[in-house]
């Protein structure tokens, strides 16, 4: 029993050392960092943004997985069922919220005249999904007006309403932008990301998806 003792604490102790763990560096919460406070940045120019019925265009850009409820019940009251639709609205006091509360979802900003004539021209739909034309705007409003321009006035000066014109959907329906959306959909404007308020530079967007 000696000898077994003896040879026990004869042994060297072993010379494996324990792996150093390395620090990691914490990449992911700095960004995440960085986008709250950019966000916030946004909400607050959006807030002071006054609502004054400016027409902005807002735009669907990413799909239906893992929106939480609330969230999907504004984008449907928007009528922004699925990715790439678009609509164009005053921007309200009500609308302001809804942009707030979706804002990771859309991207949106001013739209110029040219731009929404423009929409309404390549992407505008009538009822059995035909295409907007002169001759349709003549037809379907009974000579009210004659042209797509006129119609496009029309509502920019806010003569009429859209919902008052039961003939004309609502929805834009547009095509994925040409390269895509840039930095992503994941990440906000300021980020150099596609999600958030684009000011004047919603018409660039609404181009490439026309």
């Amino acid at each position: 029993m000696q000898k077994a003792h003896d040879k026990k604490s004869n042994r060297e102790p072993s010379k494996t050392a324990m792996p150093t763990k390395k620090r990691k560096t914490r990449i992911s919460s700095k960004i995440a960092s960085t986008e709250i406070l950019e966000i916030k940045r946004t909400q607050a120019r959006i807030a002071s943004i006054p609502a004054d019925g400016r027409w902005v265009a807002v735009v669907r850009i990413r799909g239906r997985v893992n929106v939480p409820r609330d969230v999907e019940y504004t984008l449907k009251l928007l009528r922004l069922h699925k990715p790439n639709h678009a609509v164009v609205v005053p921007l309200t006091e009500s609308y302001k919220g809804m942009l707030l509360k979706v804002m990771n979802r859309v991207a949106w900003g001013e739209i110029t005249f040219e731009t929404f004539l423009e929409l309404l021209k390549r992407r505008g739909r009538v009822i059995g999904n035909k295409p907007l034309t002169d001759e349709i705007v003549a037809k379907y409003s009974n000579n009210k007006w004659k042209t797509v321009e006129d119609l496009a006035k029309a509502l920019w000066n806010k003569k009429v309403k859209l919902k008052n014109i039961p003939w004309l959907k609502p929805v834009f329906r547009l095509h994925p932008p040409r390269g895509g959306y840039r930095g992503g959909i994941k990440k906000p404007f300021e980020l150099g990301g596609a999600y958030g308020y684009w000011g004047t530079r919603i018409n660039e967007l609404l181009h490439q998806m026309m």
